[in-house]
């Protein structure tokens, strides 16, 4: 989730050229206000197990 809104925020927030950090700064920050009151969320596009089955590598299936 967390790689899914830095592409999101490099997207909108940063997708021209910011002259110094303080600009990079007040935008991600007034960006990171946007998306918080918007209650932005992941519409994800398979189950847990089919991610599972998918990326086997990186989501194992725990026994429990």
């Amino acid at each position: 989730m967390a790689e899914i809104e830095q592409s999101v925020m490099a997207r909108q927030a940063l997708s021209r050229r910011i002259p110094d950090r303080l600009a990079i700064k007040q935008r991600t920050t007034a960006w990171q206000e946007q998306r918080n009151a918007s209650d932005a969320t992941v519409d994800w596009q398979f189950t847990t197990e089919e991610a599972r089955v998918k990326l086997r590598r990186l989501y194992p299936k725990i026994d429990g």
